[in-house]
């Protein structure tokens, strides 16, 4: 119980003194009750319709609902427990419309206002961390009912309402609201422990097993498998171990910030409310102006009640717990008008994916253009904006763009973008990624169309990485990375992450390093490592399937511009050039060394200080083909352990061609035969090789190293 203190008997009889002013037709006075009462308001029905794109409508219906009784109230001092009973009843019959409408149909197309969840605005524009913040989370996995009474016991315990008026909005005693409020609590409590079990790394495997085919939506058969779960499971019913009581947690929160556009839309609603509700009042509460009633006047002031478009496309807001990802969908009530699609959505365009990607980024396209969009780099349309003259604390839009990396993924969702404005940003502190997107919600960051975002890393701690990505399904692309006294980018233990059109250069450690266990199905594409004091590109320190480094160049590295040392599981290596490093492509390597069959085919190794290609002593069963190795300092090809087979490449020039061991397999290359040379080749000079890409991404078109025999690499992408 919350008793009413003494300042709250003041505050209500000063309500009391503005409702009368107000119905005495002062403009002022009924001005100081709606900015009073707005805020709380706003939150109740946001948080009951967990931020459903109807939440403007509900709070412009439930100001209507005010102005239109407000003349007739006999009771000012109950004004508050009035409003938010008003308020509560609207949310309830939105609940009874929506399901009226879902009941017709056979499989209801949900659609969300793009970023309206509610619970997330509140983690990020309150900033909540820790207990606190899964309690917001939570509340996606109510019931409607336990929802709704959530949102009018969020504001008891933040201070915003007493218990008398929380009963008086449920229509029952202070008893009986107890009873109820305790029986919803208990939900919450296994709210949380769901939200926790999903972030839980690494997850319970039964609950792993369990939600295998899930899509991530908390629906209701979902709400009741995962409840059954963690109350059966004595894993996940651990979870409920040190449980803060929530409303310890809750007392002293603010309120989420009503959107201005909201605010706005209210005040032509405000100026004709005041004279008619005087009138009113005088003529004993009836609000009749001539043949129209005031609320179809008001209502008629505000466009979006009375023609207010619906999505056509299913868009989604998808909400991250820790590895695995759950999407709150709803769906507004439908209007008469045509639907529409939403112009973020409908126009982002994203740069084609590999045909061969296993997980690649959507490509959207806008389903009414007349023309494909011009070619560009980076994305078209973006969720989330950086720039380097904008503020983290603006709302990352494309006129009032984010400053920072680290804000801008801090709060991507998954099937969001990430758009980085052209120009330099000096952060001071390292950005860490650990929020996932979906197989079906990539998450991508990218420049902006053609413009070029660079990180300049100097600034951060030489005991930081610049980049740290412990995330899976993302789409990173079109930027540039240097100056780091460390490693520049780290992914660790990703799955099915896509990385192209980087350039990492000049950091003191490593350009970009995927490594870790089940580190499955992530590609490097169209990228250039150069002038990094360590390697180039690593896959390195685990085991996953499916990965794959193409279209790569590394050059000019102090260490190695390739390197898949201790990497236990096969990597495909395909139309990369490594020139200029310590080794070109090391192939194996580590303490204890691991043993795996990669494949690499079509790669250009030239101007290494060392080897063009070795196994690094990796004892697995290699297969190079059609790989050209010229002019390095040792072994053109050092297979001294692997038991690997070697066909059609080429390896002149360099100060020993090949040192293969006995247990490899090699023909049709070009030590095999009689009479090659380096005439064979188009061209000797990498001039070309070295330049600039084509537009595409794709590597610089050359003669360097070319032929007609039917051996070594195409030198193309």
């Amino acid at each position: 119980m919350y008793p009413v203190t003494e300042s709250q008997t003041e505050a209500a009889r000063d309500i009391a003194e503005l409702v009368a002013r107000a119905q005495a037709g002062d403009r002022r006075a009924l001005d100081d009750l709606i900015a009073g009462h707005l805020p709380v308001l706003y939150n109740v029905i946001g948080r009951g319709l967990n931020g459903h794109a109807d939440v403007d409508d509900v709070v412009q219906e439930t100001m209507l609902q005010v102005f239109r009784a407000l003349p007739k109230l006999q009771e000012p001092e109950r004004f508050r427990s009035w409003v938010v009973t008003i308020a509560y009843r609207q949310v309830q019959h939105h609940h009874r419309r929506q399901k009226r409408t879902l009941l017709g149909r056979h499989d209801p197309a949900e659609v969300a206002d793009p970023g309206a969840d509610f619970a997330d605005r509140t983690v990020t524009e309150l900033m909540l961390t820790g207990q606190r913040r899964e309690v917001a989370e939570a509340a996606r996995w109510l019931e409607p009912a336990d929802r709704d009474l959530l949102s009018l016991w969020w504001q008891e315990a933040a201070g915003q309402l007493t218990r008398a008026e929380l009963a008086t909005a449920l229509d029952v005693n202070p008893q009986h609201a107890a009873v109820r409020l305790q029986r919803m609590k208990a939900q919450l409590d296994v709210a949380r422990m769901i939200v926790r079990a999903l972030r839980e790394v690494p997850m319970c495997g039964q609950l792993a097993t369990a939600v295998r085919g899930w899509d991530g939506r908390p629906r209701p058969l979902w709400r009741k498998r995962l409840n059954r779960h963690v109350r059966g499971c004595d894993q996940c019913r651990g979870q409920q171990n040190g449980l803060i009581p929530p409303e310890k947690l809750l007392a002293g929160i603010g309120l989420v910030a009503m959107p201005a556009a909201l605010q706005d839309s209210l005040r032509p609603v405000l100026e004709a409310a005041v004279p008619a509700v005087a009138s009113a009042a005088a003529a004993g509460g009836h609000l009749l102006l001539g043949k129209l009633s005031l609320l179809d006047q008001l209502r008629n002031l505000l466009p979006s009640l009375s023609a207010k478009p619906v999505a056509a496309a299913a868009t989604v807001t998808v909400i991250a717990a820790g590895g695995l990802t759950y999407t709150v969908l709803e769906t507004p009530t439908p209007q008469a008008r045509p639907p529409a699609v939403s112009p973020t959505a409908a126009q982002r365009a994203l740069a084609p994916t590999p045909t061969a990607a296993p997980a690649p980024a959507r490509t959207i396209a806008s389903p009414t253009a007349a023309a494909a969009p011009p070619a560009v780099s980076g994305v078209l349309e973006a969720d989330i904006y950086v720039a380097p003259n904008g503020s983290d604390g603006a709302d990352g839009t494309l006129a009032r763009p984010y400053a920072t990396l680290g804000k801008a993924v801090a709060v991507a969702r998954p099937g969001l973008t990430i758009a980085l404005r052209g120009g330099t940003y000096r952060p001071a502190e390292p950005v860490t990624i650990t929020i996932s997107g979906t197989p079906d919600a990539r998450i991508t960051l990218s420049n902006y169309r053609d413009e070029t975002p660079v990180i300049d890393a100097s600034r951060v701690p030489a005991d930081k990485w610049m980049i740290t990505q412990q995330a899976s399904h993302w789409t990173v692309q079109g930027l540039e990375i240097k100056n780091s006294k460390s490693h520049a980018y780290a992914c660790l233990s990703c799955q099915y992450v896509t990385f192209r059109r980087l350039s990492i250069h000049d950091n003191v450690e490593s350009g970009l390093t995927v490594r870790g266990a089940n580190t499955i199905g992530n590609q490097v594409l169209d990228s250039d490592f150069f002038d990094n004091q360590g390697i180039g590109l690593g896959i390195k320190f685990g085991s996953g399937a499916d990965n794959v480094i193409r279209g790569c160049r590394a050059y000019q590295n102090g260490d190695d511009g390739i390197d898949l040392g201790a990497f236990a599981s096969p990597v495909t290596v395909q139309s990369n050039w490594a020139y200029g490093n310590g080794d070109g492509f090391v192939l194996g390597g580590g303490n204890p060394v691991a043993s795996a069959a990669h494949v690499v085919r079509d790669n250009a190794a030239w101007d290494n200080t060392h080897h063009g290609f070795t196994d690094g002593t990796n004892p697995g069963r290699l297969q190079l083909t059609r790989n050209t190795s010229y002019h390095n300092g040792a072994a053109g090809y050092f297979i001294a352990d692997a038991p690997a087979t070697l066909r059609d490449n080429i390896g002149l020039a360099n100060d020993a061609d090949a040192k293969l061991g006995a247990g490899v397999q090699a023909a049709g290359n070009s030590w095999n035969g009689e009479g090659r040379t380096a005439a064979m080749f188009g061209s000797t000079d990498p001039t070309t090789a070295r330049g600039p890409r084509r537009p595409d991404g794709g590597l610089p078109t050359t003669t360097f190293l070319t032929t007609n025999a039917g051996l070594g690499a195409s030198m193309t992408r």
